[in-house]
């Protein structure tokens, strides 16, 4: 919030001015990266941008237990906004890894991470994810890449419950995704971070009628929110690679996390087809 009314006293300003407000330097999203996004460059293996990862080995960090870091190689178009993704019960950051640079290529910094016990419960998990996302801003050998007002959770399972009770934790976060999320805690009333939930039809572990939908249902409604029901899907469908859950995540990350407009045309109107089951949402978003 705080960027976007820095960016709307910069308008202001140029008028006072008499500088046109669509200038390109003034109009241009300051947090854009990439090209235009397509159908085909969301659904792609890999975006635009080359990418390198790093370990970080368990012993070296505190709070959390490891992980690896995804990370575009060029800094030419500036910093890039940055996301922790977080395993379920007993999986270790194997589970998820398939998301480092799928979603690194499309301009993130990723850091997918083991946690301190495969036993954790979602709250731990949240304040797990918080942790990395600290290390990545702080003290990672990536960190200058990073712009700290720029960051998102994810996870699966109770990794997804983990990013709920993140989001709770710190509301400053631009965006959270949790996939087929399952947490003991049923309403997150008091949660202002926008957010996708990813549900699947078919899960036994964390059925949607007694997580996803209601997570979803207890958000807020003035904040903007969607809910994806994955078609004849089960738990474990964000633990491989899944061409609609990288490309709604990626579109919401890029939506929230840059502040990217061009984005709205995958997420509003609420997308169909045979790969979803339902959608809902408070598009348009603000």
């Amino acid at each position: 919030m705080a960027r976007k009314t820095g960016f709307v006293a910069a308008v202001l300003a140029a008028a006072l001015i008499g500088v046109s407000p669509a200038s390109p330097a003034l109009a241009a999203n300051p947090y854009e990266r990439g090209p235009a996004p397509t159908t085909s460059s969301i659904e792609a293996s890999r975006g635009s941008f080359a990418i390198a990862q790093t370990t970080v080995a368990r012993s070296s960090v505190s709070g959390f237990g490891g992980g690896t870091i995804y990370y575009p190689t060029s800094t030419a178009e500036g910093t890039f906004g940055a996301v922790a993704v977080s395993p379920g019960f007993t999986a270790s950051q194997s589970s998820v890894s398939w998301l480092g640079p799928r979603l690194a290529s499309q301009g993130f910094v990723v850091i997918t991470i083991d946690t301190l016990s495969t036993l954790d419960q979602p709250a731990s998990r949240g304040t797990q994810l918080l942790a990395a996302l600290d290390y990545l801003t702080r003290t990672s050998s990536v960190r200058t890449r990073i712009d700290a007002a720029r960051l998102g959770v994810m996870g699966h399972s109770m990794g997804g419950g983990g990013s709920l009770s993140a989001s709770v934790s710190r509301p400053s976060l631009q965006a959270a995704v949790p996939l087929t999320p399952w947490h003991g805690t049923k309403s997150w009333s008091s949660d202002r971070v926008p957010t996708l939930i990813i549900g699947a039809e078919n899960d036994t572990v964390a059925p949607v009628s007694s997580h996803s939908e209601p997570f979803y249902t207890s958000l807020p409604s003035t904040s903007d929110k969607a809910y994806l029901e994955l078609n004849n899907a089960s738990h474990s469908a964000p633990t491989s690679t899944n061409v609609t859950v990288a490309k709604y995540s990626i579109s919401w990350l890029k939506r929230f996390i840059d502040d990217d407009t061009r984005y709205d045309q995958f997420l509003c109107p609420n997308p169909s087809g045979s790969a979803i089951q339902e959608w809902r949402s408070t598009c348009p978003y603000s």
